[in-house]
Order: structure tokens, then C-alpha cells, then sequence
């Protein structure tokens, strides 16, 4: 908002700064990778394309987890490459400005293609699919996870609950309600849909423990993503309202902490 009662448009989505990134869910996004690539089980030695690779999390799994011969990461935000090239010294690994729905990628070129929490930013999540199933070599493995926005990425569910109990338009930008693929049965159907065999499905849980009800809400403040754009858009008096409703309202324990789950629906599927 400016002030108004109510917003007239969404707020900026702004997915650009590592750092601020990182403090609202990329420290917990680094705790699903390991998770995600455990389920995997992908053999040793090969090649992966960690498609809309961020500030490199993935793709610093992969080279710690998997014994890879080499790792691409592309991604769209030049900001987002510049941070994972900055982060990930690895002789092994190169990051690349590049579009999902256009992969610069020979086809059969990798082993294993994944996207860890970017398939709902996508504009066409159809074309990403089929443009990583392209990039796999037959036999070769396509995975992928997400937040469960609507159910229990629960710091998101917080923010979002308190925010439409004060604002009823905030509803319309709630990612559980714009983000039809944040749940197990539209990505197995996305991943058919590309001709993928052997499709399986699973939910990732993570604790995120915070300090206090600090360490929870200044990522808010970042401006990073839908929920930390909202806050932001808001007057003072109105954002404030919001912290409060917040502070009543979760679960803290005696030494002032709060803790949480953040769950991801991840699926994968064998390339024919």
C-alpha cells in the first residue's frame, strides 16, 4: 500500500539481492537442498544444470553431495549469478545468465537437470519442464521442489494469514492462492506432461528456528519477494499493525523463540 486502505496494484516482485534473499529464505532453502538431493540418489560423476540457480545453494549441494564432473547454474538475475559466482569457488562449477524457457544448452547434454524453488516464478512452467527434460540425456534424471505456499511453508503462512485478517485484498497476492503448482499433484501432471516416466512426488520438512520475533520479521523488511514487497508497501502505521497481529500471534517459546516448519513439495522423473 501508499497509504490507501487498500493496495490498487501487487507490489513489485523483486527477486534481485542475495543477501537480502538469503536472510528471509535462503538460509532455509540450503537445508532443503540437502534434503531434495539425498532423495535423489543420482550417481556420481556426472553433469548437472541447476536451472534458476539463485545465489548458488543448489548448486553448492550438488558439488558437496554429489561428486559431480561439472555443474552449470543459470539464471535470469544478474545480481543472483554475480552473488553464486562470488560464493561458489569450485573449479567444477560455472554460472550463466540465461532463461529457463530457453535453456543455451545442447539437448541430452546432462545427467541430471533440476530447479529448486523457482518453477512458480516461471511465466511458462510447461516450457521450463519440457526445456529441462530437452537439456537430459536419456535416462538421465529431472527434479524439481517448491514451497508448499499454500499449506505448511509456515513462516509464509503466518504472514500471509495475519496480513488478509487485516487487509482482505492481500488475499489476491497470497502465494498459496496465485501459485497453482505448490502441491504434489499438479507437478507429478506437469512432469507427465513433459513425457517424463517413473514420476514421484514427496514433501521436504525443515525446521526454521528463529532467535526471537526479530530475527522473523526484519527479513520482511528486505523488500525481497511477494510477502517482504507487501510489507513494504504498507504505511508505517498499517506495517506495524501487521507486526503486532504477528507478535500476538505466533508461537513463541519461553526464551523468546519461535519454532517453525518449512515444507517443499518436490518431484522428479526419468527422461525416456
Amino acid at each position: 500500500m501508499t497509504g490507501s486502505d487498500s493496495p490498487a496494484a501487487a507490489p513489485t516482485v523483486v527477486w534481485e539481492t542475495g543477501d537480502a534473499y538469503d536472510a528471509y529464505v535462503g538460509r532455509w532453502s540450503r537445508l532443503v537442498a540437502r534434503a531434495f538431493l539425498t532423495w535423489l540418489t543420482a550417481p556420481t560423476g556426472g553433469r548437472w544444470l541447476d536451472v534458476g540457480c539463485g545465489t548458488g545453494a543448489l548448486s553448492e549441494t550438488i558439488l558437496a553431495g554429489a561428486a559431480p564432473r561439472e555443474v552449470v547454474g543459470i539464471d535470469p538475475s544478474a545480481e543472483f549469478v554475480a552473488t553464486a559466482r562470488a560464493r561458489v569457488a569450485d573449479a567444477r562449477v560455472r554460472f550463466e545468465i540465461a532463461d529457463a524457457m530457453a535453456l543455451p544448452v545442447a539437448a541430452g547434454a546432462f545427467d541430471a537437470v533440476v530447479a529448486g524453488l523457482v518453477l512458480n516464478h516461471v511465466p511458462d512452467p510447461k516450457q521450463a519442464v519440457a526445456e529441462m527434460a530437452r537439456a537430459t540425456r536419456p535416462g538421465g534424471l529431472v527434479a524439481t521442489y517448491v514451497w508448499d505456499y499454500a499449506g505448511e511453508m509456515q513462516l509464509m503462512r503466518w504472514f500471509w494469514d495475519a496480513a488478509t485478517a487485516l487487509d482482505p485484498a492481500a488475499r489476491e497476492l497470497d502465494q498459496g492462492r496465485r501459485y497453482s503448482m505448490c502441491r504434489p499433484e499438479p507437478l507429478a501432471a506437469l512432469f507427465r506432461g513433459a513425457g517424463l516416466g517413473a514420476v514421484e512426488t514427496r514433501a521436504i520438512d525443515v525446521p526454521t528456528v528463529f532467535r526471537d520475533f526479530d530475527d522473523y520479521w526484519s527479513p520482511f523488511l528486505g523488500g525481497q519477494g511477494p510477502a517482504p514487497g507487501y510489507a513494504m508497501s504498507l504505511a508505517e502505521d498499517r506495517r506495524a499493525a501487521l507486526r503486532e497481529r504477528l507478535r500476538a500471534g505466533l508461537p513463541s517459546a519461553p526464551d523468546g523463540s519461535i519454532s517453525l516448519i518449512a515444507r517443499a513439495w518436490a518431484v522428479r522423473g526419468v527422461v525416456a
